[in-house]
């Protein structure tokens, strides 16, 4: 049955509500839980040089909004986010510094950065938050997990991808210097693969099974079927920051944090539409 569009599944997920084993924090413990979490996670982040000053405050302010109205098991996919980022710019760092492609001074993210790819995670948890009958709370673990999908293969592709010596602009096909705005690569496209498959298989065991572990309601449908959203969604991302950046941005039209906006909000957009089309769960 369609999970949004027919009523049998809207019940589904409204009875799941009702159940002792599947009830929300309260705001007050949804806020001390994220206060401490974004707190020890910033501060680490900071000290381990992945965010600049500028960037763990702005990480801490994202953290504490996805984490008071979205949930607080979102958290544990934005460290595990966080860390597969730091890892793929450290990687070969040295010889990325070499080439002039490396990401900040020493691979540290800034403000700008966090605020470009937290924008669409922080308006699904605001709209999950609501809890809408359009979307309703149960699912819009997917949105999230798109999202973050999304942002994830873009940064790998770019990240490791980078050190490929045959490197494509999307658009034409036309080979280019490794680090070129709309440049891919056969390594790179297998990073965003990867990144998108195992984003979606670790946030569907933390949003659906996670939660259940700990009396939380889950965001995420038990279904298997839905690891397929974030995956498509994650993949599909990255290559629309691709085009985004083998036209506009190579123009100077946008600069890379806006095309990392636009794509990540895409692919929340792009889970929802695939929701909407007609994905269903088992009776």
């Amino acid at each position: 049955m369609d999970l949004l569009t027919d009523p049998r599944g809207r019940e589904r997920l409204y009875a799941a509500r009702s159940l002792p084993a599947a009830m929300p924090l309260d705001l007050v413990g949804s806020a001390l839980i994220s206060l401490v979490l974004c707190g020890v996670l910033s501060g680490l982040a900071y000290k381990r040089a992945v965010l600049s000053l500028d960037g763990t405050l702005a990480a801490f302010g994202v953290g504490m909004v996805i984490g008071v109205l979205g949930d607080v098991t979102w958290l544990l996919l934005l460290l595990f986010f966080l860390l597969s980022s730091f890892l793929a710019t450290r990687y070969r760092f040295a010889l990325k510094e070499a080439m002039g492609v490396q990401e900040g001074a020493r691979g540290e993210r800034r403000a700008a950065n966090v605020l470009a790819n937290g924008f669409a995670p922080m308006a699904v948890a605001v709209l999950s938050a609501l809890d809408l009958e359009a979307l309703p709370k149960g699912v819009s673990g997917i949105l999230f997990l798109s999202a973050l999908a999304s942002a994830g293969a873009d940064t790998l592709a770019s990240e490791i991808g980078v050190l490929s010596r045959r490197t494509y602009l999307i658009t034409t096909l036309k080979p280019v210097p490794p680090g070129t705005d709309g440049g891919i690569s056969s390594l790179g496209q297998l990073c965003a693969i990867g990144a998108a498959l195992y984003t979606a298989l670790v946030g569907w065991f933390v949003l659906s099974y996670v939660s259940r572990m700990y009396d939380l309601m889950p965001t995420v449908p038990e279904a298997p079927a839905f690891l397929v959203i974030p995956v498509v969604v994650g993949f599909i991302g990255c290559q629309i920051d691709s085009v985004i950046g083998a036209t506009l941005e190579r123009r100077g039209l946008v600069n890379k944090k806006t095309n990392n906006l636009v794509s990540t909000s895409a692919g929340a957009v792009l889970a929802y539409a695939l929701l909407l089309s007609g994905i269903s769960l088992p009776a």
